[in-house]
């Protein structure tokens, strides 16, 4: 954990020193390299840290641009509603990769993401989130701080497939089978 924290604090530092603007809605890819502290015993990458280096691009989106001042700095949150992934292959420890983060649309509440993990523009896993920003105890109109970020135009609207990701989230949480 004090891994992921110390990570976070240097991305906040690099993107804000050492880094250019960039509008919310830019597709940013970084290269990453699986270390030590990436993997499980077996030495592939866990699970786990997929999660942490989405985390990682979508902070560092948010420390590059207006976002960070227009939310963190109001003390408005993010917070993700929902995650998934699907892994088609496992990183191996010194495994060097890309991540990609997309902006794959937003409404009133919710902006979409997909992120997509690549060795040699092989597709090893892809992450989706949903995510919102919190205030007082409610979600924020995100249209509104869109547009305080600069971002002028209509909502860019998900698309079905995306949105289909996350429809029976709130069904699966109130059934009752699960227990």
């Amino acid at each position: 954990m004090l891994y992921y924290w110390l990570h976070i604090v240097y991305i906040f530092f690099v993107s804000k020193l050492f880094s250019e603007k960039v509008q919310i809605d830019t597709t940013i890819t970084r290269k990453r390299t699986v270390n030590i502290f990436d993997c499980e015993g077996f030495k592939y990458m866990s699970n786990t840290r997929y999660i942490s280096y989405m985390d990682f691009i979508r902070l560092e989106l948010t420390f590059k641009s207006n976002l960070f001042n227009n939310t963190i700095k109001k003390r408005v949150i993010p917070i993700l509603a929902s995650q998934k992934i699907i892994y088609k292959k496992p990183l191996k420890l010194w495994d060097t990769f890309t991540i990609t983060l997309k902006n794959e649309g937003w409404d009133d509440k919710w902006v979409y993401h997909s992120h997509v993990f690549k060795k040699d523009e092989h597709i090893y896993a892809i992450g989706y989130t949903k995510a919102a920003f919190w205030k007082n105890n409610e979600i924020q109109n995100l249209r509104a701080i869109i547009s305080d970020c600069g971002i002028k135009t209509p909502p860019k609207i998900p698309s079905k497939a995306i949105k289909n990701i996350f429809n029976n989230d709130y069904k699966l949480l109130k059934s009752t089978q699960l227990y």
